[in-house]
This record gives C-alpha cells, sequence and structure tokens, in this order.
C-alpha cells in the first residue's frame, strides 16, 4: 500500500499549470462533444484514456503506460469495426505488449528530482537509420495490406509503421520520437475524418487523434528542449 501511495504521489507531482490546463481541457472536450455527439462508450474510455496517456508520456510519467494499455484495447475494438486492420493488428500484436515494456524501462530511467523519466537525443546517422527503415517498413506492409483487402492500405502502412519505429524511440526514452508522432497524427486525422464522411460513428476517436497532434506539436518542443538541457549538464 505504501509503494502504491508512493507512486500515485510522484505521478501527480511537478506539473505546470499549463500542463495541468491542457490535460483538464482536452479531456473534458472529448467527454461533452462525445456525450453531444452520441458516441458509444467504448469510444468515449477509449479516446479519454489516449488523451490521458499521450500527455503523461509527455510529461514523462510512467503511469502513461498504464492508460496506453487501456486505450490500446479498445482502440483496436473500434477500428476493426472501420476495417482499418493494420491499426488492429498494431495495437493488439505491438502496442499491447511494448506497454508493457516501457513501463519496466522506463521505471529504471526515472530522474529522482523531477520524478519524471530522463530524456535524450539521437545521434544524426541513428536518424537517417530510422527514416531508411521507416520508408522500407511501409513500402512492403502495405503490399500486404492491399492483398488483405483494406481501407486505405499504404496511408493504413504509413500510420502502422512509424508507430512502430515512435513506440520503441519512446521506450528509449528518444526525444525525436514526437517527430514521428506528428506524422502519424495528421495522417491518422485524415483517415478518420474520411470514415467520418463516410458515415462512421467514431466520433470520440475522430476528435482523440486531433488532441495526439496538437500534444506531439506542445511535447516536441517540451523534450527537445529537455533533452538539449540534459546533454548540457553531462
Amino acid at each position: 500500500m505504501e509503494k502504491i501511495k508512493e507512486f500515485v504521489k510522484n505521478e501527480l507531482s511537478g506539473w505546470k499549470l499549463w500542463e495541468i490546463l491542457w490535460i483538464s481541457i482536452s479531456t473534458l472536450t472529448i467527454l461533452i462533444l462525445s456525450i453531444y455527439w452520441k458516441e458509444r462508450l467504448v469510444g468515449i474510455i477509449s479516446a479519454i484514456t489516449g488523451v490521458i496517456c499521450v500527455v503523461m508520456t509527455g510529461k514523462g510519467k510512467v503511469s502513461s503506460y498504464i492508460f496506453g494499455l487501456v486505450n490500446t484495447v479498445l482502440y483496436a475494438y473500434i477500428a476493426y469495426g472501420a476495417k482499418y486492420y493494420g491499426e488492429v493488428m498494431l495495437n493488439l500484436l505491438y502496442f499491447v505488449p511494448m506497454n508493457v515494456v516501457g513501463w519496466v524501462m522506463w521505471n529504471k530511467h526515472i530522474n529522482e528530482e523531477t520524478k519524471e523519466v530522463e530524456k535524450k537525443k539521437m545521434k544524426g546517422k541513428w536518424r537517417i537509420f530510422v527514416l531508411a527503415i521507416s520508408a522500407i517498413g511501409v513500402l512492403v506492409y502495405g503490399l500486404f495490406l492491399k492483398r488483405m483487402g483494406g481501407n486505405l492500405p499504404y496511408t493504413d502502412s504509413l500510420t502502422a509503421v512509424l508507430s512502430i519505429v515512435a513506440q520503441i524511440l519512446c521506450v528509449k526514452r528518444f526525444m525525436e520520437q514526437w517527430a514521428l508522432w506528428i506524422i502519424i497524427d495528421i495522417v491518422t486525422v485524415i483517415m478518420w475524418i474520411m470514415a467520418f464522411f463516410n458515415g462512421g460513428e467514431s466520433v470520440a476517436t475522430l476528435i482523440m487523434w486531433n488532441v495526439y497532434l496538437l500534444n506531439a506539436v506542445f511535447m516536441f518542443i517540451k523534450w527537445n528542449r529537455e533533452s538539449r538541457r540534459a546533454e548540457a549538464n553531462v
């Protein structure tokens, strides 16, 4: 029980006013608009846990992986209904286990002063390597999804492959993850807008991805600044 109390205390510490306002406003916006559009409960829960997850990730709090686990399972269910099979497989076969891996890895690198995960930057040659591998992966997986008959196979492939790479960078605590999340979020927002205008009902999911996009921009700036600061202190 004492460990749980200490964990909760650490997760609630060190929040700036703008961060508190951001997580509060984004969560309430999704809740209110979802109720207005009569979104299903599974969509609302998925969206809220997803938003809390990405904000907590940006903050560097390890509890992000708890919310992320709930979100990935529910989001896979919603994506299955929209026939985005790449999203389904990505979440069930990759993000679920990676949430467990991330939990373990981040707990080994928590700054004792800030109670946040320690952040770092990649070297130039590794950035080039990551881009090359990502491009090849998008092409190959897109061909596979096309044969399965999925909607928007290459777009679906782009979000899936980049998400895999970005999640690895997240677990490894690299700030470059947020550049990939920005690309992923832009493409995914377009995907769910198309699904909505084609008769889809996942309004909360669409709102969730828009919040993800704004959050990725905010956190790219935050992690870039803090990783530079960490390098300067080495």
